[in-house]
């Protein structure tokens, strides 16, 4: 199968893919590691995982018949982040062009019609880190990378700025080798730069006080302590990939679906506690944005506000903002209304943010 292998590989890479690598479909190495990080409850807001945890024992349960998973990675680094000035927030740098699960089903759904095309009767499915499948342990396998400190893959090339998907196939490809070695040696930059300490130890997220987690799967109110962690972001957060020195000379992408929407980087914290359902909808329509959910975002948007120097009284942006907190503040939803009052007293001179 190496002349396949090779012309599916050659596909990838036309369709966009910069990184392109087959693993077996073995049994998941990682497996027993998953099952004790759940056991202590690091999964935290991560609920679908326990619910799933038996699926991730083998690709089998995605594909009967599985043989090989053509590992693939799309580099989403366009532009630098824009530094969030007053009555803005952040957006993690992935979140911030078109929704990445529609722009890589498309290519995946050509390559698997290729692969059809090729192979008629070989069973083929392509998935993008929706299905219960180790995608950083299987990119690993497939040479795509090394897992580092922080848990993400990263790959000598584009460091960890990529998404993964993978494309599992019955047919016996030939397989490319792991790559060895340690990606982090004696760096710690990523562990340091955790803003809630959420990186326990090497390799190890608490997902409970990740900041990703908490501002886009977190279901409620944000624990108070963590708040102020939070800063300006409002969705997703990219503290330990920035500081990675893998990341610094990581090459660009050259996809225009990932360059940032307008608007989108950094985020107008007014414009978004104005939005109702209907309007959150419009407004992030084909975006990952939609994943916190309204009440997700204008939590995060009030909270973002409320660790924000600029609505002081006296501030010149207050005389915007205060009042659209107030508003905020009686909003139907009651985590919305009790964070934006949590955010009013944040701004008060003599009540200090806690």
């Amino acid at each position: 199968m190496r002349g396949l292998t090779n012309q599916l590989k050659s596909q990838a890479q036309r369709l966009g893919f910069q990184l392109v690598g087959v693993a077996p479909a073995v049994a998941t190495p990682s497996y027993q590691r998953l099952v004790q990080w759940i056991e202590c409850g690091y999964h935290g807001p991560l609920r679908y995982l326990p619910a799933r945890l038996d699926a991730y024992r083998h690709p089998k349960h995605l594909l009967p018949g599985v043989r090989s998973i053509v590992m693939l990675g799309m580099s989403y680094r366009t532009v630098e982040p824009v530094p969030p000035g007053p009555g803005h927030g952040s957006v993690a740098r992935y979140a911030w062009g078109i929704d990445y699960h529609r722009v890589i089903r498309s290519r995946l759904r050509r390559l698997a019609a290729f692969h059809r095309q090729t192979l008629p009767n070989v069973a083929v499915r392509g998935v993008v880190d929706t299905a219960p499948l180790a995608e950083k342990v299987f990119g690993w396998l497939a040479g795509l990378g090394r897992i580092g400190l922080n848990t993400t893959l990263i790959n000598d090339q584009y460091g960890s700025w990529f998404f993964l998907a993978a494309l599992l196939s019955a047919a016996e490809l030939v397989y490319d080798l792991p790559q060895q070695g340690d990606p982090c040696g004696q760096c710690r930059a990523c562990i340091d730069a955790c803003p809630t300490g959420a990186l326990k130890q090497p390799g190890v997220l608490d997902a409970r006080r990740c900041l990703s987690c908490l501002t886009i799967e977190h279901r409620g109110p944000i624990p108070i302590p963590l708040r102020k962690r939070l800063g300006a972001r409002v969705f997703g957060c990219d503290s330990c990939q920035e500081v990675c020195p893998w990341n610094k000379t990581a090459a660009c992408s050259t996809e225009m679906a990932f360059r940032p929407l307008p608007g989108n980087n950094p985020l107008d914290l007014n414009e978004v506690l104005l939005l109702d359902e209907a309007g959150f909808t419009n407004r992030f329509r084909g975006t990952v944005l939609l994943r916190a959910g309204r009440s997700g975002l204008l939590r995060n948007a009030a909270i973002a506000l409320g660790n924000r120097p600029a609505i002081a009284l006296g501030n010149p942006a207050a005389a915007d903002t205060l009042p659209i907190l107030r508003r905020a503040a009686l909003d139907p939803d009651p985590i919305v209304a009790d964070v934006a009052r949590w955010a009013l007293e944040a701004s008060q001179p003599d009540k200090p943010n806690v």
